[in-house]
């Protein structure tokens, strides 16, 4: 079965961290570019980081700096390493998988046309 299942998110205070993780199934992550996305309720979805398969990335201005994206190919995983955590990154984080895109094409689509998505895990950033 291919899927991809994120896992990490929960509650955090002000200036904590996270690490998220997205374990892919049925296909090897290595030979896609991968993203993570976040979406507040009402909102359109946001691309905050990517990465191809030879390591280039992209970071949404808004998260450079706190935000850092891995993989594990050994485990077939990505990662979301945030930093400093604020209220404003508050979101329910997917991750995504394309065989196509370049890392910044990829944070720059909402939903349509991406191979593979999760089903997100949910952060909460507040005191």
């Amino acid at each position: 079965q291919v899927q991809l299942v994120e896992s990490g998110g929960g509650l955090v205070q002000p200036g904590g961290s996270l690490r998220l993780s997205c374990t892919a199934s049925g296909f090897t992550l290595d030979n896609y570019t991968v993203g993570w996305f976040r979406q507040v309720s009402g909102k359109a979805r946001e691309g905050v980081s990517c990465s191809s398969s030879d390591r280039g990335t992209y970071y949404a201005d808004s998260v450079k700096g706190r935000y850092t994206i891995s993989r594990d190919n050994a485990k077939n995983t990505v990662y979301l390493q945030i930093n400093n955590l604020k209220p404003e990154d508050t979101a329910d984080y997917y991750c995504a998988a394309d065989q196509v895109y370049t890392p910044h094409v990829l944070c720059g689509m909402k939903f349509a046309g991406i191979d593979y998505w999760g089903r997100g895990t949910r952060v909460i950033v507040s005191s």
